[in-house]
């Protein structure tokens, strides 16, 4: 960490310490006997509660985009991490990265990032506890002990402390109880599913509470890797939380001081050649979960883990204060291996180091009329990537290593506020100044003889480094929010909105300097390769309107959106093929392709039926949720033989399908003084492209999962038992791909050997893998509470 992020960290805990002082006799009051955001599945949305504009509000009084899960909600739908929730909410993709198991991938109507290397920033935030999570590293967050889960849509920077231009995902954990809590949570199920959650808290004074929670996640892999036995697709976690609280209920402060800890020791995630080996001829495996990657140096661990203090004084009847001041840090390390096989053809070992500090500040004001907060932002963060790409099936011991260390700084001021013209009539304006610095060291050796020293190699360098570069660059921006609301009654809610996201550019951590142009015959100029390497910012202008209501004396609960937006430089980084020095290798490709249009609609239902049994107690739901998207590209200017072409026609905007789908049916009956409920939710996605270039190999057709759960809850709710079943009908879907063959550079149809398939652009063997979705698992799970 920098000396200026060291003073900081300083600085922000000692301020912290002195608002603990300060406000230590009192506490905060929280709002005893608000309905969490989606706590009953037959709650009427008039009643959820959410905090998508910092303040408590009734879902219905929202005019965002918005949809919310409770812990009971998910712990009834069996859910097992935070990717799960992608299958019922409109236009939203969240998975685990291509070979990983805790990186995330997360696009919402069409924005978003999958690449995880450092230099390139995320399009959708994470939040984990009002905490933005800077890195994708470590971001698949398991769910355990959670209160909600909020999925936002469509730019946010008004009201959250980090700008994220497709939207935002707040994991929002449980508060302590006042009362001593203690929770035990088993799990066991197919493919050796052993899962174990304790969670205990217990007041030490009127004032303060203390909790703990601890969880361990396991379970045996879908397949083998073939080369080295270890298993493929399993899971292994330790996982743990520690909360103190001061003050709450019922006082003017509260103090929340949090710790949390993971440890990820998982196999790596191979995988599955979709094409025999091309120079070998070694067939592709009956089980897509089979690999035979023979890459294992390092040993996969991923470590992440963090400090957080929440500090929420009432200054008056008007006004509070808030403060999150947070420090995080996440390493992982990770042998990928590209193409699948024994053979060194294209291996990437690879470490990532991120650390981030940061500090939010807000003043919140709730009149009779005017609603609103004031709010600064400061993050400092680093990103380090260390990656070997070995090739040696090309040349005997070619490494090509890569040490990409980018650190962002940014400085925001936000401020978002509603008037009440009326009891019907409400405007919103809001506003975010952003000042984001990157600050990038990039370097780039080639190695002879082995891979580099850095991964234990025996590798020397060969030549001068094709990349070794030092620069900064800064993006400043304004972007504006403004919506008007109307409702007639306090059922019915019409609105409209327009909203500018924002993310800064950058530099590619892969690029190759001196494939820099030169204004003069020689070497590329500072100037030169840091134009080369960097990256403009993109922008999207996003048009909403919306009804959100409550019909039938609140029997049916409705939320409907149709958006447009303006997509603009868009950011898209790759990698292909290409000579450096004479030697065969890779370069980092990172396109402003230009202009995108995203137009869509989305539909969230849920209808009480069968109204004549609630009587008996009884209860049938039905939740639906529907999204449709026209993601298209009007400009995708690219380099083809030094000609700058637009071929906006043969590209497809990734990981957004235009079709997603979901419905639910739950049943609940009295059984004695407990309850049983019975659900099951069938969830469609229409075909998806993994990249830009469509790719028949590893793009997938339309499908549709199949889920459900029979739970039993005692009276009480002093214990339950559980059956779950994920994807019942087994169905092989592909989430991600690898892919490194030769294509048409405007097209992107790929070329055929004399064999009939694809021609390798890296490698001799053909890199053509993909990674995919759970197959079928059923589990039982038991919960006691004590």
């Amino acid at each position: 960490m920098r000396p200026f992020a060291r003073t900081l960290r300083r600085a922000i805990l000692a301020t912290s310490t002195l608002s603990v002082l300060a406000f230590a006799p009192a506490a905060i009051a929280q709002d005893a006997g608000v309905e969490p955001a989606g706590a009953s599945e037959d709650s009427g949305d008039n009643e959820i509660i959410v905090t998508a504009r910092r303040r408590d509000e009734r879902l219905i009084d929202v005019p965002v985009a918005i949809t919310a899960y409770s812990g009971d909600a998910l712990a009834k739908a069996g859910a097992i991490d935070i990717t799960d929730i992608g299958a019922t909410t409109p236009n939203t993709t969240l998975e685990a990265s291509r070979g990983t198991n805790s990186t995330l991938s997360a696009f919402i109507r069409g924005v978003g990032q999958q690449d995880p290397v450092s230099g390139f920033e995320q399009g959708v935030g994470i939040y984990l506890d009002d905490v933005y999570l800077n890195r994708p590293q470590a971001a698949v967050l398991d769910i355990y002990e959670v209160e909600r889960i909020e999925v936002l849509r469509g730019p946010q920077g008004t009201l959250y402390g980090r700008n994220t231009i497709g939207g935002a995902v707040k994991y929002v954990t449980k508060p302590l109880p006042q009362e001593f809590s203690l929770r035990i949570k088993g799990t066991y199920g197919s493919y050796d599913q052993a899962d174990l959650v304790v969670s205990a808290s217990a007041p030490v004074s009127d004032l303060l509470r203390v909790g703990v929670a601890g969880a361990r996640l396991s379970r045996g892999g879908f397949g083998d890797n073939l080369t080295n036995g270890l298993e493929n697709y399993n899971k292994d976690v330790w996982a743990g939380r520690g909360t103190v609280e001061l003050g709450g209920y019922g006082e003017p402060v509260l103090i929340r001081i949090s710790g949390d800890y993971t440890k990820d020791k998982s196999a790596p995630r191979g995988g599955h050649r979709l094409i025999p080996s091309l120079a070998t001829g070694a067939p592709v495996l009956d089980n897509v979960f089979d690999t035979r990657g023979g890459l294992n140096d390092p040993k996969q661990e991923i470590e992440a883990y963090g400090l957080a203090m929440n500090v929420s004084a009432e200054l008056s009847d008007t006004v509070t204060l808030r403060s999150i001041s947070a420090w995080r840090k996440d390493k992982s390390a990770t042998p990928i291996d590209f193409d699948a096989l024994p053979a060194v053809d294209v291996d990437v070992p690879g470490f990532y180091f991120n650390e981030q500090i940061s500090q939010e500040l807000q003043l919140l004001y709730e009149g009779d009329r005017l609603k609103g907060l004031l709010g600064f932002y400061y993050l400092d963060a680093t990103a380090d990537t260390l990656f070997d790409v070995r090739i040696f099936n090309t040349f005997a011991g070619l490494t090509a290593f890569t040490e990409a260390d980018v650190d962002t700084t940014t400085f925001a001021v936000f401020g978002d506020f509603t008037y009440d013209f009326s009891d019907q009539f409400s405007l919103s304006v809001g506003g975010r100044y952003t000042w984001d610095k990157r600050t990038a060291s990039i370097l780039r050796q080639n190695y002879l003889g082995g891979g580099s020293p850095v991964f234990g190699g025996a590798g020397v360098p060969f030549g001068a480094p094709s990349t070794n570069f030092d620069g900064s660059r800064k993006f400043n921006k304004f972007t504006p929010r403004v919506s008007l609301q109307y409702q007639p009654t306090s059922d019915h809610n019409f609105y409209a909105s327009y909203s500018q996201g924002f993310k800064g550019g950058g530099f590619d951590p892969r690029g190759v300097g001196v494939n820099a142009p030169a204004a003069i015959p020689g070497s590329p100029t500072d100037a030169e390769v840091a134009s080369f390497l960097s990256f403009l910012p993109e922008q999207v202008d996003s048009y909403e309107v919306g009804y959100k209501g409550s019909l039938m004396d609140g029997a049916v609960n409705v939320a409907l959106a149709a958006f447009y937006a303006d997509y603009s430089d868009v950011q898209i980084p790759g990698s292909v093929a290409c000579t450096v020095g004479g030697l065969p290798t890779f370069c980092g490709v990172v396109s402003n392709a230009g202009k995108a249009t995203f137009k869509g609609l989305e539909f969230e239902g849920r209808a009480r039926l069968a109204e004549d049994m609630a009587a008996a107690g009884d209860r049938l739901t039905l939740s639906t949720a529907l999204g449709y998207i026209d993601a298209q590209y009007k400009e995708y200017v690219t380099n083809i033989g030094g000609v700058p072409t637009d071929v906006a026609d043969f590209r497809e905007v990734q990981n957004t399908p235009k079709w997603t789908a979901s419905g639910t049916l739950a049943y609940s009956t009295p059984v004695g003084d407990g309850e049983i409920r019975f659900g099951t939710t069938l969830s469609y996605r229409s075909k998806t492209h993994q990249f830009e270039i469509p790719n028949p190999y590893i793009d997938q057709k339309g499908f549709a999962l199949w889920d459900a759960s029979l739970v039993y809850t005692a009276p009480d709710d002093r214990w339950s038992l559980g059956l779950f079943g994920k994807n019942l009908t087994n169905k092989k879907y592909k989430t991600s791909g690898y892919t490194f063959i030769v294509v048409d550079p405007v097209t992107g149809v790929p070329a055929l050997g004399a064999n009939g398939l694809p021609r390798s652009a890296l490698g001799t063997e053909g890199t053509l893998t993909a990674f995919y979705g759970n197959p079928r698992q059923v589990f039982v799970t038991g919960t006691v509470k004590f």
